[in-house]
């Protein structure tokens, strides 16, 4: 019976990698996040490779969400003890999690706050950190989440805020999309919230020096 039992969770755990390993060269179709905002959904975007996408977008997304994304592996515990520091003494409260985090989550979750939710957030954030690099992480990352109502990836958030082809993005406006990431569904650009990420990701692009490690390998 303890036999039989291990070999079938030793099948539920090489069938739980199959998507990771699939989505490492595959780009991952569909999502159920995305698919919760169907009816909000216009036309969808086309998937940009990582050098397709502006630096000045991939460093905006990395200073506002995750600055130490080429140092951790997958969890920044500097970030999730100042999260913890923070919520004990205030109502309103921090996140800590990190572009893998949120990529794990919005590829293979679903919406909504439950331990049962966060506990496969992290089981696929571990394997995608081992599996598919921070190259391939950025990617999906910024070709799958929600940055406007409705609009999913880099390529739909520039149709959708600045109708046009996501090359054309100046700097500020690259800022712009970035500082919605939070509140995708509620912030406008012109919104307080935006306005004040906005001078927090200018300054911490600033600060960090956000260098791109990948495309310094390629030089």
């Amino acid at each position: 019976m303890v036999r039989k039992f291990f070999k079938y969770l030793l099948y539920a755990w090489l069938i739980s990698l199959i998507p990771v390993i699939a989505y490492k060269w595959i780009n991952p179709p569909y999502t159920l996040i995305q698919f919760s905002q169907r009816d909000l959904r216009g036309e969808s975007g086309d998937w940009l490779n990582l050098e397709e996408i502006p630096d000045h977008f991939e460093k905006a997304a990395i200073a506002g969400e995750d600055q130490r994304f080429f140092e951790h592996s997958g969890f920044d515990l500097k970030a999730i003890e100042k999260a913890i520091e923070h919520n004990q003494k205030s109502k309103k409260k921090h996140g800590a999690s990190t572009i893998s985090q949120q990529t794990a989550k919005n590829v293979f979750c679903w919406e909504g706050r439950s331990w049962l939710r966060k506990g496969i957030e992290t089981y696929y954030t571990i394997w995608i950190e081992l599996i598919w690099g921070k190259e391939r992480i950025l990617e999906v990352y910024l070709n799958v989440i929600e940055m406007g109502r409705g609009a999913f990836g880099i390529d739909e958030a520039a149709s959708y805020y600045y109708k046009k082809p996501v090359n054309d993005l100046s700097k500020n406006q690259c800022v712009n999309i970035a500082s919605m990431f939070p509140c995708p569904r509620t912030c406008g650009i012109n919104h307080p919230i935006s306005r004040r990420r906005q001078y927090l990701i200018n300054k911490s692009i600033r600060r960090y020096g956000i260098i791109l490690e990948y495309k310094n390998k390629e030089n």
